[in-house]
């Protein structure tokens, strides 16, 4: 079963830091799981939500902003390029491209780190929206893609069977066991979030390709 950092480790570190990367890293993770946005002047960057919180509860729209004027507003804004210069070959990288977001960013990224030696291999590119990996499957053939769905199985599949995929992550609390079975039974590759049980995920394991976790540490062979 694979073990999968959420946007890095977030249980142990800043999510979606080049800090929370290192950490789970340091526990052995198969892949680490990040979140990208688009800034204003074509800068894909790590972050979850559309705004960057300063302390005094304002927001400061990412794609309404330069890098440079981010950095001011959170100082470990990571750009993609250098997050994925950052893990260094040593576990592979999800890259979650939010719904809307352009992908032309996140394609230039995967292409330059192509020529510097790296393989697709090392990538798998996941979203909820099917407009962003149709584009992704557009400019890689062979990439590998994860098809991201809060509850529905028929959707998912839906989606997968049309970007030729078997990989799907869905939300942990809207599955059960016996969905689970008939999801393995049919070929998909599936990983839930957000799992932090190492109970649940003993459960589950025959029927996982893998989780996705806040806490590598719990799953770690490192510990």
């Amino acid at each position: 079963m694979k073990i999968i950092g959420h946007r890095g480790a977030r249980g142990l570190a800043p999510e979606n830091t080049i800090a929370s990367l290192e950490e789970a890293i340091e526990y052995g993770v198969d892949m680490v799981e990040i979140d990208v946005r688009v800034t204003r002047d074509g800068v894909a960057v790590l972050h979850h939500d559309p705004a960057v919180i300063d302390p005094d509860g304002s927001e400061v729209i990412i794609a309404h902003t330069t890098y440079a004027e981010l950095l001011r507003h959170k100082s470990d804004l990571a750009a993609l390029d250098h997050a994925i210069r950052a893990t260094k070959h040593r576990c592979g990288i999800m890259i979650e491209i939010k719904p809307g977001v352009p992908t032309r960013q996140t394609i230039a990224a995967i292409k330059d780190r192509l020529h510097r030696g790296w393989q697709l291999s090392e990538f798998a590119v996941a979203s909820y929206d099917f407009e962003v990996l149709s584009a992704i499957r557009h400019a890689f053939p062979l990439i590998e893609l994860v098809v991201l769905e809060q509850w529905s199985g028929v959707r998912a599949g839906h989606r997968a069977r049309s970007l030729g995929t078997k990989r799907i992550s869905m939300n942990q609390r809207w599955l059960w066991v016996g969905f689970l079975k008939a999801m393995h039974r049919s070929g998909y590759q599936l990983t839930p979030y957000t799992v932090n049980n190492p109970s649940q995920a003993k459960r589950w394991q025959p029927y996982l390709y893998g989780i996705i976790t806040d806490r590598p540490d719990l799953f770690s062979k490192k510990k």
